[in-house]
């Protein structure tokens, strides 16, 4: 069987709606009723599961427990946990998995409290304890996640001559397509935004420094939240309720610290070629880019390591609102609103997989006309430092 072949695919998302629980619920709660209301849309049953994807975000030891929390006996367990893109990975895993006979129906769920417990991500560092490489080169200096993020910022600008104007295009392309998302500004009530409208580049620039030359609305906003993704082999695919959205190619990599290294370059400039040729397309034929938007400039330095623009061109690739979902040229940016204006709950790789679905599916709120292809692209860790990169391109049927 060729792997070029559509052989596994999307058939069931869910997408947690409150961003503040208040307490309500636990992390494994939200993601017990994501899983069901995914098995649900997809027109099947908890009994039809025989693989079980997580990346132990809502307690220790999860492949232990959950699969006797959610009561199944999977064939297959996968607890790959590599930050923000584990979804991604885990979609290519259970696509492996499927192709190779070992499972038919693959379960991928994520909870998370994060606003409700205060967890203070962007002003956290990444040291683990112990003697580990963050511990060794950064945590002991002081070195926070927007900091790091701001350091690629800044040697961006250094660099290439990027400005705060164009980093604020993503920015005010997220908020355009969120205020079409009910949810998301549900969110952002929720969450006691300030002044719930469509932004300007303007608005954005002239927001708080948060971490020069990040302003507050280049930052990701903090939610709880969680969902669900039901990745099904061909045959139980066509039999489904929703249509396939198929995995066509997939790339995994990771990055770190390095004399002489490139701060602006991702991970995503190695997984990304893999993805594409796999898939047999270029960038240029994306409709719909899902993109890890935990700062405007992560968006902006991945546009350009996922093959949309040359290194250096994101600023100007971005400009004029050419990333909005009503506009030519595209591709569509985030158009559920993305961690800059829906929800962010730490780990928002499942929710690029769950939006690009619902769009190969007609189902946005922010619908892209005749969307054909969507690449999901995550990023874990921190950009600039140590991080992980997961790309997998998806076609609708």
């Amino acid at each position: 069987m060729s792997r070029s072949e559509r052989n596994a695919a999307i058939v069931g998302v869910y997408e947690f709606p409150s961003r503040d629980v208040d307490g309500e619920m636990s992390a494994l709660q939200i993601k017990a009723a994501c899983a069901s209301a995914a098995l649900a849309d997809a027109g099947l049953a908890w009994s039809d599961v025989d693989a079980l994807y997580d990346a132990s975000e809502a307690a220790p030891m999860s492949g232990l427990m959950i699969a006797e929390y959610f009561g199944l006996s999977p064939s297959v367990i996968d607890t790959t946990a590599v930050g923000g893109s584990a979804f991604e990975f885990q979609a290519a895993h259970a696509r492996n998995a499927i192709l190779a006979g070992k499972c038919k129906v693959a379960l991928l769920t994520y909870g998370s409290t994060a606003h409700s417990n205060a967890t203070a991500i962007g002003v956290g560092g990444r040291g683990f304890g112990g003697l580990t490489p963050a511990e060794n080169m950064e945590s002991f200096v002081g070195q926070t996640l927007v900091a790091n993020y701001a350091m690629v910022a800044r040697r961006h600008m250094h660099m290439y001559g990027t400005t705060s104007e164009q980093l604020a295009e993503i920015a005010t392309a997220t908020r355009y397509h969120a205020m079409r998302n009910p949810n998301a500004v549900q969110a952002m009530q929720d969450l006691e935004f300030i002044d719930i409208r469509e932004t300007t580049t303007d608005d954005v620039v002239n927001s708080r420094m948060i971490a020069d030359p990040l302003h507050l609305l280049d930052c990701c906003m903090i939610s709880d939240g969680g969902g669900a993704v039901v990745i099904a082999s061909a045959d139980v695919a066509q039999q489904c309720a929703q249509k396939p959205v198929w995995i066509l190619g997939s790339g995994e990599a990771t990055r770190y610290p390095a004399n002489g290294g490139d701060i602006t370059t991702s991970a995503g400039a190695q997984s990304a070629p893999v993805a594409f040729a796999e898939a047999g397309i270029t960038p240029a034929e994306i409709d719909v880019a899902m993109i890890y938007d935990s700062f405007s400039i992560t968006v902006l330095a991945l546009l350009e390591d996922l093959g949309f623009c040359a290194k250096g061109e994101g600023g100007d690739y971005a400009a004029g609102g050419r990333l909005r979902f009503d506009q030519p040229g595209g591709p569509a940016l985030n158009t559920d609103g993305g961690g800059l204006s829906s929800n962010h709950p730490g780990m928002r790789g499942i929710f690029l997989l769950i939006e690009a679905a619902r769009q190969l599916r007609g189902q946005s709120t922010a619908q892209v006309s005749s969307a054909k292809l969507a690449v999901a692209h995550g990023n874990g860790g921190m950009l600039g430092s140590r991080h992980s990169a997961g790309t997998i391109i998806l076609g609708g049927d």
